[in-house]
């Protein structure tokens, strides 16, 4: 058997279903579409859950019960591997690591996590370390600090 030998096994390959080619073939005159109305216009997209312009029924729904995600703690994940830019010997702090554009948007705090090669010696201050980070940055010689967590805006 050579390369010019294959062939899909038999029932694997299909016809391309060819629109609008006559009444006949099945698939003629709106073309799989119905009849008029916003779904039969070219480049017609109804987003999910639209209603026509009714209250969507997502938002009818009364919301009532405890959601933990209002009450979960949030981190921004910076790898070590990414902590290399900095100096030897540096303190790398929430604010340096703003600086430097490694941890951007809203969140609790900081997560050092373990990927990549750390290879400097620093000074690492954040909210949160995982257990492969803080082994790799001790390692070197280096140290972990804790940062407390912000005060909680008042409710």
């Amino acid at each position: 058997m050579r390369l010019h030998d294959l062939k899909p096994r038999p029932g694997a390959k299909h016809r391309r279903k060819r629109l609008g080619q006559g009444e006949s073939s099945g698939h003629g005159k709106t073309s799989g579409r119905g009849g008029k109305g916003q779904t039969a216009r070219s480049g017609s997209s109804i987003r999910i859950g639209f209603e026509g312009g009714q209250m969507p029924l997502i938002r009818r729904m009364p919301k009532r019960g405890f959601n933990n995600v209002r009450h979960g703690t949030y981190y921004i994940p910076v790898n070590v591997e990414a902590l290399n830019r900095f100096d030897d010997g540096a303190r790398v702090d929430e604010a340096a690591l703003r600086q430097t554009g490694l941890a951007n948007g809203r969140a609790d705090g900081v997560k050092i996590l373990g990927a990549g090669k750390l290879a400097r010696k620093l000074v690492v201050c954040a909210h949160a370390f995982s257990a492969s980070a803080r082994a790799q940055i001790e390692g070197l010689g280096g140290s972990c600090e804790l940062a407390k967590p912000a005060p909680a805006a008042p409710a």
